[in-house]
């Protein structure tokens, strides 16, 4: 996905170089045609509730932003309150629905997202 045209990641890290750096979460994106899609948002339990979440989403903007992206998309699980939270409190507006969309029939919601242009 990273070599693939439009593809971008970020990585949060703990901890100081060269020693004592975990993964803390990452964030993978793409952008197409004046547009652009989170593909997969992801924290480590220990760690939610701490700003990983939220500076991976301001780096997953800022970097779509400056790829000219003029809005970025996501799809989150109804039922994922602490995620809706998270996007809610970015701006995030719902802008449509899946039907059935994750394993279990759960509803994905749609959600648009303006790109940083920081």
């Amino acid at each position: 996905m990273l070599e693939a045209e439009g593809g971008l990641g970020v990585l949060a890290l703990s901890g100081a170089p060269p020693f004592g750096e975990e993964p803390l979460g990452f964030v993978l994106a793409r952008v197409a045609a004046g547009e652009a899609e989170i593909l997969t948002l992801a924290v480590r339990p220990g760690t939610r509730r701490a700003g990983v979440g939220r500076a991976l989403l301001a780096a997953a903007r800022g970097a779509v932003g400056m790829r000219g992206a003029a809005a970025l998309f996501l799809e989150v699980a109804e039922g994922n309150h602490a995620a809706r939270e998270l996007y809610r409190t970015a701006g995030a507006v719902e802008v449509g629905r899946r039907r059935g969309y994750y394993a279990g029939g759960a509803d994905a919601l749609v959600l648009r997202i303006t790109p940083s242009s920081e």
